[in-house]
């Protein structure tokens, strides 16, 4: 399998608010940068598609090394929590709804496809492609306040 490695970031003016995403796709030593963004939405919700829309773009399976300052992404995929709100009806141990289930749903599947390695990098920090992520995500929620 071929190893490729994507940052990932999410951003969001007001939470909810306009939002963006970003995301960066290496391949031996080729990058792709993807960012989009929405006009209501949230943090979470960007954080969750930046990862999404990186995987989708995948066009078989690969080893990722995800890289990312959302603990909620991270920590999720690593330590298994949404298979278990999955498996719950996406509840969560607490017997409260698991957020955004709708794009956790897609990124379970998409996640199935692919081996994955989840790190967690500082946000505003030393990772010049997290900030890179983080660049392009302000710029979107930017341009849809009209900044």
């Amino acid at each position: 399998m071929k190893t490729v490695t994507l940052y990932t970031d999410g951003a969001c003016s007001g939470n909810p608010g306009p939002g963006g995403w970003g995301a960066i796709l290496e391949y031996q030593g080729h990058e792709l940068e993807l960012s989009g963004g929405e006009p209501n939405t949230t943090n979470n919700r960007m954080e969750l598609t930046a990862v999404i829309k990186g995987l989708s773009r995948l066009k078989e399976p690969c080893i990722v090394e995800l890289y990312s300052d959302s603990k909620y992404v991270i920590d999720a995929l690593e330590k298994g929590w949404a298979w278990g709100w999955k498996k719950r009806g996406w509840l969560k141990s607490d017997k409260k709804p698991a957020l955004n289930p709708d794009l956790w749903e897609e990124l379970l599947t998409l996640v199935g496809r692919h081996t994955l390695h989840y790190h967690w990098v500082k946000g505003h920090a030393d990772n010049p492609k997290n900030n890179r992520c983080d660049q392009m995500a302000v710029a979107q929620w930017k341009a849809i306040k009209g900044e």
